[in-house]
């Protein structure tokens, strides 16, 4: 027999014995009530001896899928007496029915000793609490977990604009706008090592995309003194466990109670300073092992949040084998408001199929009493999937680094990659059979009617009269289209753009051309996999000098996974003497019309440049460039300004320069290639199946740039080589914010031949306005530009409002404090620094600073900036 068909016989054998063993799988389902006979939303339900769980949907239904054998169900409830059912599962069809009503715990005080120093009791508690959370923190070496997510988000209410500027999507109307459930294997090992495989994703309305419930993104550890919240608080928030806790929290014993055989205590927290990043609600403490039983916490815009008005996160513990605790279940509940829109939703995750490695400093549990008692059967799988086999592209081919051993708990080697999340191709191909067999928390009706409605017109929303539809609802064009934004004709079916700048910036002035018409129209074609190219051509004329130019760019992004992308510009051009154009030409508008200013230096080059780009590992970037042009000094055709001030006249235009007489130039040829090298060790990252997303490491990025000015090629004129090195980072020091760093040091080996254009030009800023406050902001533009050695240097930290939140008056506008530093050093220089403090989140966007200059330790400007500060 060939070997195909033996492989198919094989594949049809092994489904027909998954097939017979999920016949004899049973299902448990029920409802969880409270006193008053309501629904009690996420109430925790797991089979006892197992990690095997489930929460209850918002309605309050819950459902298990397990082998036929007796059970005792535990139904828990923070704040409620726990219940324990025993429970015969058969060989049948027929789901077993358990419907169960929690009563509210009653925490007696009279169970807990009161102190003698007159305290609450509670006190003592959290005390030994906060003393054992490094030993609970730790309890756990390494973990492998099944989690079962689903988020949901409705808006109740829709702007029509946002800031009265940018418009809303005609499509996005009141209503479930995300639901969407995930099911991922999740690996963990000490200290802080994760990664995660999601093997199944379902988005209402979109059976292509795939989840963004990432069960990484949930490991939220309470033992960990500061709980980040990145996008809601820039500071984090401290927990009530932290080891200085005591600092920022009041505690409440509200009573003890007995909860499956440990006595749990009841402790209410609130802040000591109610604008302190902190939590408040009830935190259960089990009584001897001092360990997280539950909790139910809430932070509100009190501490300082973003956008959202009332976060809740609840946690359930369980016992896991080995004598430790591990999370069995977890939600997040939220209320949004923000510039018009309003909304709500949640998040719940539920934990199962643990293997766990217990610390080798935690004892063994206890012999097994010699009584015998009804326990659960072994856990068993709650269903298998095997996917028929197919060839699958190579990056998603699974190493020995990616085998976890087979006691299913990781080891070292399998965390050496840095693969923070992989999601299976085929992991949004499930169908509702396999979403109903493993689901552990049932959908609720509103749900049930979402996915049904969605999923059903989603091929009418994918059609091109529906997309033309909205399309010319969203392409009507606007005065603050013409004005501010620009304008946009998207054309959703085909994914294509065209776009045109707004009016201020097609219209600019400028002393070498007078009031010159800049008009800039973009093309860009995406592809249903990711891939996207873009057309971009300029067209340019200046009414003083009578001279047209014109420039076509182009770009194309081929390769998300390995983030290769070419491109390629040319044309005849004015340019900025620095490229990286330090004053903007609506800026320099601005300044030249009315303060008699022409800061923006230009001069002329038709050119031709290519450039390539790739990850050649991963966390190493590299951009390889060409460019060759033929450059033109220009000259001041007008004097024309608004406002003539007396004795103010404009400068020529050629820069001014401390390194040398003059800036002037003869028309040349100049060829430069040019090679830049960026690296961030230990690189995170999420690999889907159609691109690479890069995060963050504990390593700062290193970058290495090598340019050449070559001579004799092409008739070109230039002849040096600069190398530059640098590096940069952020730096997140909890409550006291978070700093941005970076250092660059460069020289020139050689300089047989250079123009100043070709100098190592600082980002300068001269005007009120700044663009980027990463540079410097009271530096000339071009004065210091250099052609040999140098070193840039850039500090800011952002206070978070670790300050103002403590001033009364001011926290309530949430403003944030930052502070920066800059310096640089060239042979012209000396040694130049500014220091600057300011103030951002003024009105959510804005920024003011106020920045003072020194050179050779003499102060030699000060002035304020402002900008966006978000």
């Amino acid at each position: 027999m060939p070997t195909a068909s033996l492989s198919r016989v094989f594949w049809f054998l092994l489904f027909s014995l998954l097939a017979l063993s999920s016949a004899h799988a049973g299902v448990l389902k029920g409802k969880v009530t409270d006193e008053k006979g309501e629904g009690m939303g996420f109430a925790t339900v797991y089979i006892k001896g197992t990690t095997i769980g489930s929460t209850t949907n918002e309605q309050g239904n819950y459902q298990l899928t397990v082998d036929p054998g007796t059970y005792t169900v535990v139904f828990q409830y923070v704040g409620y007496k726990s219940q324990s059912r025993t429970v015969d599962i058969k060989d049948t069809t027929e789901p077993v029915v358990l419907n169960v009503q929690l009563e509210q715990d009653v925490y007696s005080i009279g169970e807990v000793r009161i102190s003698g120093d007159g305290k609450d009791p509670a006190y003592s508690i959290m005390r030994q609490a906060i003393a054992k959370r490094d030993y609970h923190l730790k309890e756990v070496e390494a973990y492998s977990a099944q989690v079962y997510i689903k988020g949901l988000q409705r808006l109740i209410n829709v702007p029509k604009r946002v800031l009265g500027i940018m418009k809303v999507p005609a499509g996005l109307k009141p209503g479930i706008i995300y639901l969407s459930e995930s099911v991922s294997e999740l690996h963990f090992k000490q200290p802080n090592k994760m990664r995660e495989r999601m093997i199944s994703s379902k988005v209402s309305g979109n059976s292509k995309a795939f989840s963004f419930n990432n069960a990484s993104d949930f490991s939220i550890n309470f033992y960990k003194s500061l709980i980040k919240a990145n996008g809601i608080n820039e500071r984090g928030f401290i927990s009530p466990v932290a080891g200085n806790a005591l600092l920022f929290y009041n505690y409440e014993l509200m009573g003890s109670a007995q909860n499956n055989g440990n006595l749990v205590h009841r402790i209410k927290v609130t802040p000591k300073r109610r604008h302190d990043p902190v939590f408040t609600g009830y935190i259960y403490i089990v009584d001897d092992s001092y360990r997280i039983h539950s909790l139910n916490l809430f932070v509100t815009k009190a501490q300082q949040i973003e956008f959202v008005d009332t976060l809740r996160i609840t946690q359930q513990f369980t016992p896991a084998p080995g004598n430790v605790w591990v999370l069995q279940s977890q939600k997040f509940t939220f209320d949004v408001e923000g510039y018009g829109f309003k909304g709500n939703g949640y998040f719940t995750a539920v934990y199962s199929k643990y293997r766990v490695q217990p610390a080798s400093f935690v004892k063994p549990p206890a012999p097994a009493p010699t009584v015998a008692a009804p326990v659960a059967e072994p856990e068993k799988p709650i269903a298998v999937v095997v996917p028929v086999p197919e060839k699958k592209p190579k990056r998603q081919s699974r190493d020995k680094k990616d085998q976890v051993p087979a006691n299913g708990v990781p080891d070292d080697a399998f965390f050496k990659k840095k693969e923070v999340l992989a999601i299976e191709e085929n992991s949004n191909k499930r169908d509702s059979a396999y979403w109903d067999e493993i689901r552990p928390v049932p959908l609720t009706e509103e749900e049930v009617s979402d996915y049904h409605e969605k999923d059903s017109i989603q091929v009418v929303k994918e059609s091109k009269p529906y997309k033309d539809s909205l399309d010319r609802k969203n392409n009507k064009l606007s005065l603050a289209d013409v004005f501010l934004a620009g304008y946009s004709y998207r054309n959703s079916f085909e994914r294509t753009a065209y776009t045109v700048e707004p009016i201020t910036r097609i219209w600019q002035y400028n002393t070498v051309e007078g009031l010159v018409a800049n008009l800039r129209l973009g093309y860009s074609k995406r592809f249903e996999d990711g891939r996207n190219y873009s057309i971009t051509p300029t067209v340019r004329y200046g009414f003083k000098n009578e001279k047209f130019n014109a420039k076509i760019a182009a770009g194309y992004q081929y390769n998300l996974i390995k983030r290769q992308s070419i491109g390629m510009e040319a044309g005849r051009f004015v340019s900025q003497f620095n490229a990286q154009d330090p004053i903007t030409p609506f800026i320099n508008t601005v300044y030249t019309l009315l303060a008699e200013e022409n800061w923006q230096k230009l001069y002329q080059r038709d050119y031709l440049r290519l450039w390539h780009q790739r990850e050649l590992v991963n966390g190493l970037q590299a951009t390889f460039m060409v460019d060759y042009a033929q450059r033109r000094m220009l000259f001041n055709t007008t004097d024309y300004t608004w406002r003539d001030r007396p004795h103010k006249e404009f400068t020529p235009n050629e820069p001014v320069n401390a390194e040398v007489a003059s800036t002037a130039f003869s028309e040349h040829e100049a060829l430069t290639v040019s090679l830049a090298l960026s690296y961030k060790p230990g690189q995170e990252y999420i690999l889907r199946p159609d691109r690479k997303i890069n995060l963050g490491s504990k390593w700062p990025t290193f970058t290495a740039q090598y340019r050449k000015g070559v001579s004799g090629v092409l008739s070109s004129d230039v002849d040096y080589d600069l190398v530059t090195l640098g590096v940069r980072d952020e730096l997140r020091l909890g409550l006291l914010g978070t700093s941005n760093y970076s250092v660059n040091l460069g020289t020139f080996w050689r300089k047989k031949q250079m123009y100043f254009m070709d100098f190592k030009h600082f980002e300068g800023n001269r005007t009120l306005l700044s663009g980027d406050f990463s540079g410097f902001q009271l530096l000339d533009y071009y004065r210091y530009s250099t052609q040999s050695t140098y070193l840039e240097a850039h500090y800011s930290h952002h206070f978070n409002g670790f300050i103002l939140n403590k001033v009364p008056l001011l926290r309530k506008l949430k403003w944030q404090e930052v502070g920066s530093i800059n310096y640089l050093h060239t042979d012209a220089a000396g040694h130049y620094l500014e220091l600057g403090v300011g103030v951002e989140h003024l009105f959510k966007v804005l920024r003011v600073d106020f920045f003072t200059g020194f050179q050779e330790k003499e102060k030699v400007s000060s002035g304020i900036r402002v900008g966006f500060g978000f």
